[in-house]
């Protein structure tokens, strides 16, 4: 017997892009010591007041079948935030809570495309993208944005591969690359998803961390509520990755189909993960800020040792947790390099091949240990790149 050809071709025939990061796995499971910047992942865990709440919740009994679009208390408050955020008008009815945003990103497309229908997406790209839209029976059709562009995706090169089409997704703030859409950039996305009839699945998951500059959801554009679906997360603003919890935020009428998928699907997200999430966005945008801040700090920190080389330079940090490098000058590609380092200094990065071909010859930097070791491994990082700089 064999699998669905639907879930045999989640890959699509390829590899996932993620040697490096098994490789770095199965050293540390033997014992060697790596510094790992590699996943998104916090150094630290989620906060023991949160964590108290949870508790409390499931001793209190909220451990049961909890309401399918999320509790209303919690859905009411998500709506409150987008809408304080972006001034769009938002209910509770707009908003469906998810098992962590990516179930979120998995459910937009079931709800927007049809099996075979064209789904679009920015390379380089969060590296589940393709094989979600595989996943969900579409066909993954990337736009390539250009680093001589600092990674803003061109609206024209969206438009010629729209037709046909049913949905674009983007992420901003960006995963890899760090880059922070701009207005001039999202006005274009915006008039294309008008002009193709698109859908646009908006990935805002790092909304909380912006370092330059402003974050813009596209759903505040002039006519883009009705056709945007954002999708959102818990994960990253308040350092809940294992709580797997975010939402995806549209019209009425696709949340309810949403809610009908939910039924047939996940069935929900537990009671007392949700309560917990609830009590986490009531701490605001201060506890936020603090969630965030250690990234913000190592970012001047690379920038300090960025500064004092010339083999190695960094892709404008404007937000999320990564720092996006070109190596190009040493010769090698991204993957080359990502795994000498790793030979020869036991730190481990990402390709940027990991996340597509736009970023061939860069790697992604997880700002994701503390100030000192984080520091200490950008430096050897750059010591290792002068060296084969030389020899190029």
């Amino acid at each position: 017997m064999q699998a669905s050809q639907r879930i045999g071709n989640i890959l699509g025939g390829g590899s996932d892009g993620w040697d490096v990061f098994n490789k770095a796995r199965a050293m540390m499971a033997v014992g060697t010591p790596v510094t790992e910047l590699t996943i998104g992942e916090h150094d630290i865990r989620t906060a023991a007041p949160i964590l108290q709440d949870m508790h409390r919740a499931a001793l209190a009994g909220h451990t049961g079948y909890a309401a399918i679009p999320g509790v209303q208390a919690l859905r009411e408050a998500v709506a409150a935030r987008i809408q304080a955020r972006t001034g769009i008008e938002t209910k509770p009815e707009n908003v469906m809570i998810t098992p962590g945003g990516q179930s979120a990103l998995f459910a937009s497309h079931i709800a927007a495309c049809d099996p075979g229908d064209r789904a679009l997406y920015i390379d380089p790209f969060y590296a589940t993208y393709p094989g979600t839209i595989r996943g969900a029976g579409a066909e993954p059709v990337c736009v390539q944005a250009h680093a001589a562009d600092a990674f803003q995706p061109r609206s024209a090169d969206i438009a010629a591969a729209a037709e046909g089409a049913k949905s674009l997704l983007i992420n901003t703030p960006n995963n890899p690359t760090g880059i922070v859409y701009s207005r001039a950039t999202l006005d274009g996305i915006a008039e294309v998803c008008k002009d193709h009839d698109l859908w646009l699945i908006s990935d805002e998951v790092y909304d909380t961390q912006v370092w330059e500059g402003e974050h813009l959801s596209p759903r505040a554009l002039p006519d883009m509520a009705e056709r945007t679906l954002v999708v959102g997360s818990m994960s990253k603003s308040h350092a809940m990755t294992g709580s797997r919890i975010g939402w995806i935020v549209g019209p009425e009428p696709m949340i309810d189909d949403l809610i009908n998928l939910a039924t047939h699907t996940t069935y929900g997200v537990p009671g007392f993960i949700q309560d917990a999430a609830l009590f986490a966005l009531r701490q605001g945008d201060a506890f936020e800020a603090e969630i965030a801040e250690p990234f913000r700090r190592r970012l001047a920190l690379a920038y300090k040792v960025l500064a004092g080389q010339n083999a190695v330079s960094a892709v404008p940090a404007q937000g999320a947790m990564y720092l996006m490098l070109d190596i190009r000058s040493t010769g090698m590609s991204g993957e080359e390099f990502a795994l000498a380092l790793l030979d020869a200094h036991h730190i481990a990065v990402m390709p940027g091949e990991s996340f597509g071909q736009a970023a061939a010859g860069h790697l992604r930097v997880a700002m994701t240990v503390d100030d000192a070791a984080f520091e200490a491994a950008v430096k050897t990082l750059c010591d290792f790149a002068a060296g084969l700089q030389t020899k190029a």
